[in-house]
């Protein structure tokens, strides 16, 4: 017969299950009420800006002589510039305007992003570029419907890890734009906004790693314009309330745009002086 140590007393297994039983049960209400505040969060985001970004993809300045650089932008709805009223406030155009002033030379832009992209349509995005494309540079803005969609992290770095492989072996230089920290988005309740504010800074991060490891240069866009979505929710998001305005799109390109610069200058140095 086992020793009085070895008897657990009733009282203790009973208060035990208790335990285990409630904290089930905070499990589950939680959910159902982060399920709650996703659904009251799509209903007053909503879709008013529709499901197509302005077509910003031509030559900006054209007054520049020389052949244009190549620039690509491939990405979500940020990348596509979904909320900007003029296609010269787009994410790509302030970023093609900003390197032909320092490169005083012609961009040409192509815009490859598709609104609503997970990390895994980056794959599609690349594919769908001419196979004798040969960007000069390339910017990836991606991750915020991964968060949305539960995507987890490791699969979502790992298809930006082969975009990225893959833009390189053609020629470009890479800028990673992180995503964005959700918790500015003041539609989105509490604590489910919270929650997505921790979620997009775990993968944020994991991309910077990503990003560094396979030779592209990472921008936090976090930290970077992050502050100015929080304080200034009025200026800096469009309608909707969740895709940037103009004023955003601009502050997210000159976020991104010394990294796009230091590489080119980078990549020049290396043409020159291979290692």
């Amino acid at each position: 017969m086992a020793g009085s140590r070895d008897v657990v007393p009733r009282s203790v297994v009973v208060g035990a299950a208790g335990v285990v039983l409630g904290a089930g049960l905070v499990l589950l209400g939680g959910r159902a009420v982060l399920k709650r505040q996703a659904a009251v969060a799509r209903r007053r985001i909503g879709k008013p800006l529709g499901e197509e970004a302005l077509d910003a993809d031509r030559v900006w300045a054209r007054r520049f002589d020389g052949p244009p650089l190549e620039f690509v932008v491939l990405g979500d709805s940020i990348a596509a510039g979904l909320g900007a009223e003029r296609r010269k406030d787009t994410l790509g155009a302030r970023l093609a305007k900003g390197l032909a002033r320092a490169e005083r030379r012609p961009v040409r832009l192509r815009t490859a992003a598709i609104v609503g992209s997970e990390s895994s349509v980056l794959a599609a995005q690349v594919d769908a570029l001419p196979a004798d494309y040969r960007p000069d540079a390339a910017v990836i803005v991606v991750g915020g419907n991964d968060i949305t969609h539960r995507v987890p992290v490791p699969t979502s770095v790992a298809h930006l890890e082969e975009a990225i492989v893959r833009l390189r072996a053609r020629g470009a230089v890479v800028v990673v734009g992180t995503c964005p920290d959700l918790g500015a988005l003041r539609p989105v309740p509490q604590p489910l906004r919270a929650l997505g504010s921790r979620l997009s800074r775990q993968l944020a991060d994991a991309q910077a790693v990503v990003a560094a490891r396979t030779g592209a240069r990472a921008v936090s866009l976090g930290r970077a314009v992050g502050p100015f979505f929080v304080t200034q929710p009025d200026e800096m998001f469009s309608l909707d309330r969740f895709h940037p305005s103009a004023l955003g799109y601009r502050r997210t390109a000159e976020a991104l745009l010394p990294s796009l610069l230091a590489e080119l200058a980078s990549a020049r140095e290396d043409a020159v002086s291979p290692r």
